[in-house]
């Protein structure tokens, strides 16, 4: 283990037993915020709300990684009558005259300060006045920087930034960096807590290759975060900058050894040849109401190779809405269970593993194959005769949620595990299904498409299968941009549609990423679409029971009800053919691949399909193009692509999720050309030292833990 000081770079002993324990080096940067100087309770609690993931605390490594946004630029020092107005300038001044308000009066304190060249009113509002006095004395020379303009014929500058006297001025930031902030958090505070952080910064053995530090000319860890916090200039906080660039690659390059790592565990654990003998397959493939694309019967055939290999497969099976997924998966599980062994199917919601059970059982059926569903809402009667049926072989699928990675839950020989929309789980969970028998097949798929540098990040220990055709005869989606103020005209559209039988979607705003909020605003519109067509109008969100929603989204297949107001709980795998029309409402707000994923669940019948973005003017040059690229294309690899290069990662592949990258620096949309060198750099680092016990290699470790990539380091000590 890393010694007390920090000093031994040998590598830890290896022992599969325990939790990786943090080398001593880093036990300053993960003790808690109060640890720092002027840190109480009260304050830690604001950073906790700042900083922290919920359910945990912040952290001297949570205020390092913390980084500012924007600087204020205190260079500007000139004489009063060469200052620029409208700008932030340091004057130096001699203190005139106090002009305090009346005693009852709601006027501001007045201080008048001059130069040789003129004079300045600096304002106070509702400002203790004995501070005022005493920090501005009359006749005192002080530095005051703020904001100057003109007001009503005066220069003034209203609540100075800073007030200093010569000793105050030595220590003024000539750049000063600006940070996010939350209520009750003051700049100062924050900036205090962050000089706190930086002082207890250790010197880190260096982890990167000598020759690309070289050419790149990226810092030591410790200058950059130093730089980063201390700009000299406001270029220096830039993403582009090499301090920025050093701790991004530093987390690239944790993300891809990790990712590396979980691979070459999974391949060195080895794997089971399952060859099935077609007749599975075939019989379900005669069932089916239409034939195969080139590019699933591509994917099938690399996930048969991997299956019937003598290593464990992990791939990834991405493709555009309504490309044809479930059906490879299907297959893929009725390959496996021609082998004699088990498959699971794990999705993230009830109303997606339910819609996924009545869609494969009749071709199960026709093929023999024993099917189960399991949910957290099955009766105790049917969950135990699941899992019964699981153990002894009775059973050779079970399609099901996050139920089906608890601990009770045993298989008798569980060959294939395949994990839909995968983002949404963790690798954790992920893993946890995987080790739910010997040598499991891991098989996950996305319905989000995804740019190769999000590939990269997210999947890079997996192989990539990708289903880029649609199935013959599916018609494309007139998709439309209507401003808000022509809602009545659309909501009797509506009216015409649903005459004919026709069924909608109503997707209500993204007002936060807030439940509640969002909640609020289907349930608006809910009511007053209501008002307007009756029982026609049924509403669905997240905060429902799960029994409740079935019976919305049961009502709304049958036709039952005809219009369904719902938040974007609607977005992923919810399927009904006969919707042909669906609303977004506030389309300004949403992310482009929601809106592609939302505009999915219409199309999937014969009948053609409309898709309304409903936005709100003036638009926003972003929003506006989101709303261009949608109308445009329905290809969601572009949008795909668009969506990364508009907003980033963050919100690609949805919520983040506790084992996604949740990167707090790299930034993909302009750090993607580091990834692929952070990517080489792994694979080599590690081909030539996988058990990291190099030089280089211990400091690797470090790097591992301090980007809290913990899981990676526990499979290599698991040996």
């Amino acid at each position: 283990m890393f010694g007390e000081t920090g000093s031994s770079l040998s590598a830890p002993p290896f022992r599969s037993y325990d939790r990786p324990v943090r080398p001593a080096l880093l036990n300053t940067l993960f003790a808690p915020a109060t640890a720092l100087s002027g840190i109480g309770p009260k304050l830690a609690a604001l950073l906790d709300r700042l900083l922290a993931e919920p359910g945990r605390r912040a952290r001297v490594i949570d205020v390092l990684l913390h980084l500012p946004h924007a600087t204020i630029d205190r260079r500007a020092r000139p004489k009063i009558r060469d200052a620029m107005r409208d700008s932030i300038v340091t004057l130096e001044v001699s203190v005139v005259e106090h002009r305090p308000p009346g005693r009852f009066s709601k006027a501001p304190y007045r201080v008048l300060v001059e130069d040789e060249t003129g004079d300045v009113q600096l304002v106070f509002f509702l400002t203790n006045h004995a501070w005022i006095e005493k920090s501005l004395p009359v006749g005192a020379r002080r530095w005051v920087s703020g904001k100057l303009e003109l007001w009503d014929g005066h220069l003034q500058m209203v609540h100075p930034d800073r007030i200093v006297d010569e000793a105050g001025l030595d220590k003024l930031a000539a750049i000063e960096p600006v940070y996010g902030l939350t209520e009750g958090l003051s700049p100062r505070v924050l900036a205090r807590a962050v000089e706190s952080a930086l002082a207890r910064l250790p010197t880190f053995p260096e982890w990167l290759d000598s020759s690309l530090q070289e050419q790149r000319g990226l810092p030591a860890l410790r200058d950059a975060l130093a730089r980063l916090h201390r700009p000299q200039a406001p270029e220096d906080i830039e993403p582009t900058a090499p301090p920025y660039l050093r701790l991004a690659y530093d987390e690239l390059l944790a993300n891809q050894l990790a990712l590396v790592m979980v691979r070459a565990r999974m391949r060195e654990a080895g794997g089971r040849a399952s060859v099935g003998d077609g007749r599975l397959v075939r019989t379900i493939e005669a069932a089916l109401p239409f034939s195969l694309t080139a590019a699933q019967r591509a994917a099938l055939d690399e996930i048969r190779t991997d299956l019937a290999a003598p290593r464990r497969m992990l791939r990834l099976l991405q493709g555009d809405v309504g490309s044809g997924k479930t059906v490879v998966a299907l297959l893929a599980m009725a390959s496996m269970v021609e082998a004699g062994r088990q498959a699971a199917l794990m999705v993230p919601t009830e109303i997606l593993a339910r819609q996924h059970f009545e869609r494969i059982r009749p071709l199960a059926e026709a093929a023999g194959i024993r099917l189960a569903l399991m949910t957290g809402r099955d009766a105790a009667a049917q969950r135990a005769r699941n899992l019964e049926g699981l153990a002894s072989g009775e059973l050779d699928v079970v399609i099901g949620t996050h139920a089906l990675f608890q601990e009770a839950v045993a298989f008798r020989d569980l060959g294939l595990a395949v994990i839909d929309e995968q983002h949404r789980f963790g690798v954790h969970q992920r893993l946890a299904l995987g080790q739910k028998g010997e040598a499991v097949d891991v098989l996950v798929m996305t319905a989000t498409p995804i740019p190769r540098t999000l590939v990269l990040t997210f999947f890079g220990d997996m192989d990539v299968s990708t289903l880029r055709e649609r199935p013959a005869g599916r018609l494309p989606i007139d998709t439309r941009a209507v401003p808000l103020d022509r809602l009545d005209e659309v909501i009797a559209g509506i009216g015409r549609a649903i005459a004919t039988g026709a069924r909608v979607y109503w997707i209500c705003p993204l007002v936060a990423e807030n439940e509640d909020l969002d909640v609020a605003a289907a349930t608006a519109r809910f009511k007053e679409l209501r008002e307007i067509f009756g029982e026609a109008v049924a509403i669905v969100h997240g905060q429902m029971k799960g029994r409740d929603k079935d019976d919305v989204m049961e009502r709304f297949r049958n036709g039952a009800t005809q219009i369904l107001v719902a938040t974007t709980v609607v977005e992923v795998g919810v399927d009904v053919p006969q919707a042909t029309i669906i609303v977004i409402e506030h389309a300004e707000r949403f992310g482009l691949a929601q809106m592609h994923q939302l505009r999915g669940r219409v199309g999937r019948g014969a009948a053609k399909s409309s898709c309304l973005l409903l936005y709100k003017r003036p638009l926003g040059p972003v929003a506006k193009a989101r709303l261009e690229i949608m109308r445009e294309t329905d290809d969601g690899f572009r949008i795909a692509e668009e969506d990364l290069r508009l907003r980033g990662e963050g919100e690609v592949l949805g919520v983040r999720q506790s084992g996604s990258p949740g990167f707090r620096v790299a930034r993909l949309e302009l750090h993607g050309d580091l990834l692929a060198t952070a990517r080489e750099d792994a694979k080599l680092a590690f081909a030539r030292d996988p058990l990291l016990t190099s030089r280089r290699g211990a400091a690797l470790q470090l790097l591992l833990y301090l980007f809290e990539r913990d899981e990676a380091i526990r499979l290599l000590r698991a040996g």
